[in-house]
């Protein structure tokens, strides 16, 4: 039953945005200031789409989970269908990752259906920043697909599907890409991290993965995305960090696994990371190698005992 769900949910966003494409082939136009009348339909369409996407993450049952799910979908194409939609903010949609280059050119918008422990799906569309309504479906595939898509490109028929939490824009002598950092709940022992490229080809259409990375243990054809898992109880961080200008990266090691299967990867404490050199991100190994001399101890208190009590306080006078 929940194939058929989903196949329902992804007809219902591709009809919706066909429709949507196609009344925008003429010249398009930037999306403009929103007019008072569009701002009170979007602020309906938000009410309804905040209920709904609460309900897709927190409602306990699976079946009403689904069609959250599909009644959001409909409900977000008919919202944004409002004129110059791009310029609102969607700020209550809490449950909604939105992310927005400072380009400005378009926006991206993902969730998760959580099916049971160890089973996930994801869906996502790509709004232009149009006047009328431009939209891109993203159909997760991840689940077709037998190894991981680390080489090759992938259309928005064919997405690994993940929650995108951070974009990074940049240059490269092909062009304009952005670097999107994506999260995988994957299964129930194990989760993944994904940092994969968007970048628009001549006709306009967005296309997944760039062979922007630059790793000396990567073997064989150019890696268009990376793909880090790790273990589902470890705290794993992969991220932007402005202060150093890096993408910062836990440096994983393997361990036993407590349910006995095969070996976890948790982080060691150190640090790995992405730099952006010249349009290529260029993997940077154990990115901080201070050491200290000794070891790190706080200040003793009883070295000077004058006057002063077992737990280093001032002695009280008789």
């Amino acid at each position: 039953m929940s194939s058929k769900i989903t196949g329902l949910i992804v007809l219902c966003l591709l009809c919706a945005a066909t429709c949507s494409q196609v009344a925008a082939q003429s010249k398009p136009k930037p999306a403009g200031a929103l007019s008072a009348e569009a701002i009170q339909q979007i602020k309906m369409g938000e009410d309804t789409l905040a209920v709904l996407a609460y309900a897709v993450v927190n409602d306990s049952i699976e079946q009403e989970r689904y069609a959250a799910c599909r009644a959001l979908i409909t409900c977000l194409v008919r919202t944004l269908k409002v004129e110059n939609s791009f310029k609102y903010s969607f700020e209550r949609l809490r449950s909604l990752s939105i992310l927005t280059p400072p380009d400005s050119s378009f926006r991206i918008f993902t969730w998760q259906l959580f099916v049971n422990d160890s089973t996930y799906r994801y869906y996502g569309a790509i709004q232009l920043n149009q006047k009328d309504l431009k939209l891109f479906p993203l159909i997760d595939r991840s689940a077709d697909m037998l190894t991981l898509p680390a080489r090759e490109q992938l259309t928005p028929e064919r997405w690994y599907g993940v929650i995108y939490y951070n974009l990074q824009q940049f240059d490269t002598k092909e062009g304009r890409k952005y670097l999107l950092l994506g999260y995988d709940a994957f299964s129930f022992f194990n989760r993944r991290k994904v940092v994969d490229v968007l970048s628009f080809d001549k006709t306009g259409k967005p296309v997944f993965g760039a062979p922007v990375f630059d790793r000396e243990e990567s073997m064989g054809p150019p890696e268009y995305r990376i793909f880090t898992e790790y273990a589902a109880e470890a705290s794993f961080r992969m991220n932007w960090d402005e202060q150093y200008q890096l993408i910062l990266i836990d440096h994983l090691v393997p361990m036993p696994s407590p349910y006995g299967s095969d070996p976890i990867q948790v982080p060691d404490g150190s640090y790995d990371a992405l730099k952006l050199e010249k349009g290529r991100w260029k993997f940077v190994s154990k990115v901080f190698n201070d050491v200290m001399e000794e070891a790190p101890r706080p200040e003793p208190i009883l070295d000077d005992r004058k006057g002063r009590d077992i737990m280093g306080k001032e002695a009280k006078k008789n």
